[in-house]
């Protein structure tokens, strides 16, 4: 497969994003010459009107569609409707404009939790709906099921060469650290950081700690996106992810040597724990000839580090609803 034209328009779907943002600082330094973007003030991705607009206004050849409405547990349960309505509007305005103006290439990027609760570990891409799905975030799981399903059809009837990628939890510069909305390692750096700040010794974690979890660094997906645009072009999704995974505990207390050492740990055990493990098989990617790079520990030096300073720079920590 040849590499991608970096003097074609590059269209990147949720640009503010954490993967999105991450995605065009990789771009830039690439050499991409011709980087879109819009922000939400200029263009509605759950209006059709509007994106159809757009695509037969700047034409891009490639497009990485990685904008949607994310959140965590908290998130997902007290927001179901927005949830499924904005990432399944938003996947198919982008994805039907795409095919109407003829784009190269589409990117499509989904997310772990559409596997099933109790899928065979490590997760494997046929797994995907094998079984009933985790509760606490069924409604962006089942919009991320459909993103996949309409990339498939569209290459099915229309030829399109659109793929989707399925990445494991992330993190890194630019994420959310709102309480309310964020992901587990934004959620805890920032009770750390927020506990040591009040002189508080006591930091109190949702859940009993046992669940696993596995981990990507914002900048080694945005690598691995970049990686199959140019190397990948096939029906099936494929996973991103290290293969390595920690239990919340072990997670928790390797943040709090990173944000606050002297902290103690209550868990509380009424809150849940979600999916008991999500670890992705990652060995198509792998023999794709991609594999990341950032250590866990590394990658939340590097975290915290850019925590610290948009915190001292007055930069909102809420981070948007993008991925």
């Amino acid at each position: 497969m040849a590499a991608i034209d970096r003097h074609a328009p590059v269209y990147v779907a949720g640009h503010r994003g954490l993967v999105g943002s991450s995605i065009v600082r990789l771009l830039q330094a690439e050499g991409f010459t011709n980087i879109l973007t819009a922000d939400r003030s200029v263009l509605d991705l759950r209006d059709q009107g509007e994106v159809s607009h757009w695509f037969t206004a700047n034409r891009p050849r490639y497009v990485f569609l990685v904008a949607g409405t994310v959140g965590g547990i908290l998130a997902n349960s007290t927001r179901p409707a927005e949830f499924i309505y904005d990432n399944m509007m938003i996947h198919g305005t982008v994805v039907h404009s795409a095919y109407e103006t003829g784009v190269d290439k589409l990117l499509y990027l989904g997310s772990s939790c559409i596997y099933p609760r109790h899928a065979a570990q490590p997760i494997t891409e046929d797994e995907l709906l094998a079984g009933p799905l985790e509760p606490t975030n069924e409604w962006y799981a089942i919009a991320k099921i459909a993103g996949i399903k309409l990339c498939q059809a569209y290459r099915r009837q229309y030829g399109c060469d659109f793929i989707s990628a399925m990445p494991t939890n992330l993190y890194g510069p630019g994420d959310n650290f709102d309480l309310d909305s964020s992901h587990v390692i934004p959620a805890l750096m920032r009770k750390f950081h927020d506990a040591r700040s009040r002189d508080d010794n006591t930091v109190e974690v949702w859940g009993t700690g046992s669940a696993f979890r596995e981990f990507l660094h914002v900048d080694d997906l945005a690598s691995a996106c970049l990686h199959l645009m140019e190397n990948y072009s096939a029906d099936e999704h494929i996973n991103v992810g290290t293969g390595v995974d920690l239990s919340i505990r072990e997670l928790a207390e390797t943040i709090r040597e990173v944000v606050n050492p002297t902290a103690n740990i209550e868990w509380d055990t009424s809150k849940p724990d979600g999916t008991p493990r999500k670890l992705l098989d990652v060995s198509r990617l792998r023999d794709s000839g991609w594999e990341p790079r950032i250590t866990l520990t590394d990658g939340l030096a590097d975290t915290y580090q850019w925590f610290l300073e948009a915190h001292a720079e007055g930069v909102t920590l809420r981070g948007v609803d993008a991925l």
